[in-house]
C-alpha cells in the first residue's frame, strides 16, 4: 500500500505503518539503547532522562476559537500559535533526518459514534508499540478506509525544543493546538505523554456532547452492574479493577454517555512497582510477548525482572492490550453505573476503609480528588504529604473542574448511582506508626459493595467529614471501620485528623465560587 507523510512536509520513505509486534521488537533490540526481551517474553525499554510526565511543560494554544473554554492556570499553560508552529516545524525537521518512521493510526474510544481517528509519527520502535496496545488498533478494512486522521501526534521527543523559543522554560514541550488538531512532543521520550494528550484531548471535546471523560477504571459484573474505580496515582484503581469476578472494561480512561460508558482506549498501563503473582495475578500474567515494560531493572544472565529495584525510577510500567486480562468485556463498553468508588491512600490513617457518600458529598470528593504519599525520608522524618487533583485527573483536564463535576452529579441523579469512598491507605495511625489497610480487605469491601451487602447495615455518623461507615462488612475485622478505635493515641488521632480536614478546607477554597454551596457544605465541617 502506498502511503507516505508528504502532507505534512515529511519526505522520509521508510514508514512503518501499523507494524506487527515482532518487527517492532526487531528494531528496538537494532536500534534503541536499553531494549531487552524479557524471561516471559516483553520489550524491556529505556525511556531516556525522563521517566514521568512533565506537566509544567505540557501548553494549549491559545486561540479565540477556544480560549474562553480552558481552565488557565497552573495546569493548563498557554502557548502562542508561533511558538507551536516553531516546534512543529522543528519536529518535522528531525524527522526528516531519520533513515525510517513509525506510524500509528488507530481509534480513541470503543463507541463508533463518539471515536477519534489518531496519527501517531513517531521516531522509536518503542512508543509505536506502546501506542499500539494503547489505542484501538482498526482492523485491515477499517485502516484501508482509515482516510484522515481528526488529530496528529508529531513525537520528536528524541530530540530537544529549543529553550530560547517564546515561553519555552525547558528543553522540553509537549504542546496541544485544538484547532490545527494536531501535538507536537519535544525533548522526553516518555510513552505516556502520547496516552496522556490524546486523554486531554477527548477532555476537551467530550463535555460538549454532554459527555463525561472520566480519569477512572471500570469494570462490570455477571448482572451487568457497572462501577467506577476513581483514584490517583498509588491507590489501587489498576489493581482494583482487574478482579476476577468482574469482566475489566478498562483500567484507566472512560466516557460516560446517554447510553453508558466506554473505555477510551484499547490496553491497559499498570504500575509494575512490586509486581507479584500473588498479589495481583491478572496484571502479572498479562506481562507476556507483545507488552512492553518501562524502565525496569531485570538479571542480565536470565533476564527475570526485578519489580522491587527502583534504581532506575519509582515510576515503572507495563503497557499490554486489554485483551491480555482474561476476564474483560470486548467491546469495552457497558450500561449505566450502578457504583462509583472513589479511592484515596490515606497516608495521614484518618479516613475510614469504607464510607457512603451522598451525592453532595460525591460532588465535593471528587473535585477535590484527595490521596496523600508519603514524603521523603530524610533526616528521618516521615510525614505524610497530601496530594489534591481535580476530578482525580486535574493534568489531563481542559475546562474547569466545575464542568465535570456538573456532568458528574446529573448523570449520577439521572440514573440513581450510589457513591463510596474507600482509604486503601493506612490504619491504626499514620506512615510511620499504622500498618497500610490489607489488599485482602480492600477486595473484601468492594465486594461487599457489588453484592449490595451494606444495605440495611447499622452505621456511624463521622462528626468532620459526615461520612456514612458501615459498622460490618464480611472478610474484614470490625474494629478496622472506625478509625479512630484503631489507634493508641486518641489525641494524636484528633491532632492528625485536624490537620488533614484544614489540608481540606484550604485545597477547596479555589473552587468555592464555581461550585454550589450544597456542594461546599458537604465538605469538612
Amino acid at each position: 500500500m502506498d502511503f507516505n507523510l508528504a502532507a505534512y512536509g515529511i519526505e522520509v520513505s521508510d514508514i512503518f505503518r501499523n507494524s506487527e509486534p515482532a518487527i517492532l521488537y526487531e528494531s528496538a533490540l537494532r536500534l534503541e539503547k536499553g531494549s531487552a526481551i524479557s524471561d516471559k517474553g516483553a520489550l524491556m525499554v529505556y525511556s531516556g532522562k525522563k521517566t514521568g510526565r512533565s506537566p509544567k511543560d505540557k501548553r494549549i494554544v491559545r486561540h479565540p476559537n477556544s480560549e474562553k473554554n480552558i481552565d488557565w492556570g497552573a495546569v493548563n499553560y498557554e502557548m502562542s500559535e508561533y511558538t507551536f508552529l516553531v516546534n512543529r516545524e522543528r519536529a518535522i525537521d528531525y524527522f526528516n533526518t531519520r533513515d525510517h518512521l513509525y506510524v500509528v493510526d488507530a481509534f480513541a474510544g470503543w463507541d463508533p459514534g463518539y471515536r477519534l481517528k489518531i496519527r501517531i509519527i513517531c521516531t522509536r520502535a518503542y512508543h509505536a508499540l506502546f501506542m499500539q496496545n494503547m489505542l484501538i488498533m482498526p482492523s485491515r478494512e477499517e485502516l484501508a478506509t482509515f482516510g484522515e486522521p481528526d488529530y496528529i501526534v508529531f513525537n520528536a521527543g528524541s530530540f530537544p525544543a529549543n529553550h530560547f523559543t517564546t515561553n519555552m522554560t525547558s528543553k522540553t514541550s509537549v504542546g496541544i493546538s485544538l484547532e490545527r488538531k494536531e501535538m507536537v512532543i519535544l525533548g522526553t521520550e516518555y510513552a505516556g505523554e502520547m496516552k496522556k494528550g490524546v486523554f486531554s484531548i477527548m477532555n476537551y471535546l467530550m463535555p460538549m456532547k454532554d459527555v463525561l471523560p472520566m480519569h477512572c477504571s471500570a469494570n462490570v459484573g455477571e448482572t451487568g452492574d457497572v462501577s467506577l474505580l476513581f483514584g490517583l496515582s498509588g491507590t489501587g484503581k489498576t489493581t482494583l479493577s482487574a478482579d476476577p469476578k468482574r469482566k475489566l472494561i478498562g483500567d484507566d480512561e472512560h466516557c460516560w454517555h446517554e447510553k453508558g460508558v466506554f473505555n477510551i482506549e484499547g490496553g491497559c498501563y499498570a504500575k509494575a512497582i512490586d509486581l507479584s503473582e500473588e498479589n495481583e495475578p491478572d496484571i502479572f500474567n498479562a506481562i507476556r510477548y507483545g507488552t512492553v515494560l518501562e524502565n525496569v531493572v531485570y538479571d542480565p544472565k536470565t533476564r527475570e525482572v526485578d519489580y522491587s529495584d527502583t534504581s532506575i525510577t519509582q515510576n515503572t510500567r507495563a503497557s499490554y492490550p486489554i485483551e491480555f486480562i482474561e476476564n474483560t468485556q470486548i467491546p469495552c463498553v457497558a450500561g449505566h453505573p450502578k457504583n462509583i468508588i472513589f479511592l484515596t491512600c490515606d497516608a495521614f490513617g484518618v479516613l475510614p476503609p469504607v464510607s457512603k457518600l451522598s451525592p453532595e458529598q460525591a460532588s465535593y470528593h471528587f473535585i477535590s480528588g484527595y490521596t496523600a504519599k508519603v514524603a521523603g525520608t530524610e533526616m528521618g522524618v516521615k510525614e505524610p504529604e497530601a496530594t489534591f487533583s481535580a476530578c482525580f485527573g486535574a493534568a489531563f483536564m481542559m475546562w474547569h473542574p466545575n464542568t465535570y463535576a456538573k456532568l458528574l452529579a446529573n448523570k449520577m441523579k439521572t440514573h440513581q448511582v450510589n457513591a463510596w469512598l474507600v482509604n486503601t491507605g493506612w490504619s491504626g495511625g499514620d506512615y510511620g506508626s499504622g500498618a497500610r489497610i490489607k489488599l485482602r480487605y480492600t477486595r473484601a469491601i468492594l465486594d461487599a459493595i457489588h453484592n449490595d451487602d451494606f444495605e440495611g447495615v447499622a452505621t456511624h455518623s463521622e462528626a468532620d467529614f459526615g461520612l456514612t461507615i458501615p459498622l460490618s462488612c464480611p472478610g474484614v475485622p470490625q474494629e478496622l471501620l472506625v478509625p479512630e478505635n484503631t489507634w493508641d493515641d486518641p489525641d494524636k488521632f484528633r491532632e492528625v485528623k485536624t490537620k488533614l480536614v484544614r489540608l481540606f478546607k484550604e485545597n477547596f477554597r479555589k473552587f468555592e465560587q464555581q461550585v454550589d454551596a450544597a456542594i461546599t457544605n458537604a465538605g469538612p465541617r
